[in-house]
């Protein structure tokens, strides 16, 4: 069976890429809404315009194949942390590496970060398994939903091979 990886390319999204992104992100999260009963988390209700914002602060990249966008991420260096988010691929291609492929990339963009924070839903333990198996560990805090969203649990992955730039 062919190797869905092998025909998948990463790359920064461009801001022509946003539309899409937003569509994507619509669909994977659909499974996080289903799982806690809650179809008004951030991912789901986010609006282009505040996708045009955070598309200022972070890089985004992209998993593309055959011409299609099935996977995306986006990281933001907060100076002591690089912050990722909204790691997500289309369903169909879930389960098949993508994910890992985009966490390795988005690391990759920030090089000299001494450490990687993210959060995940507390129920979301399919995402807790990924994150662990690239590194990451539990943090003791959580954080509270609010707005609808759903309590989050931070992940901590510390970058042993940071450079100073």
């Amino acid at each position: 069976m062919n190797n869905p990886r092998n025909n998948v390319k990463i790359s920064k999204a461009d801001f022509a890429d946003l539309d899409d992104i937003l569509n994507l992100q619509m669909i994977a999260f659909i499974s996080e809404a289903e799982l806690y009963n809650n179809y008004n988390i951030a991912p789901l209700v986010q609006t282009k315009e505040s996708m045009i914002e955070d598309f200022n602060k972070y890089i985004f990249l992209k998993a593309v194949t055959n011409n299609k966008i099935i996977g995306s991420v986006k990281g933001r260096d907060m100076g002591e942390y690089c912050w990722i988010g909204r790691l997500m691929v289309l369903p169909e291609y879930q389960n098949k590496g993508i994910g890992k492929e985009l966490m390795h990339a988005i690391e990759k963009e920030f090089p000299a970060t001494p450490e990687f924070l993210l959060c995940t839903g507390y129920k979301s333990v399919k995402n807790m398994r990924l994150y662990e198996s690239l590194g990451y560990n539990r943090m003791e805090d959580s954080t509270p939903g609010i707005d609808g969203d759903v309590e989050l649990i931070k992940m901590v992955k510390h970058n042993n091979t940071a450079i100073n730039i």
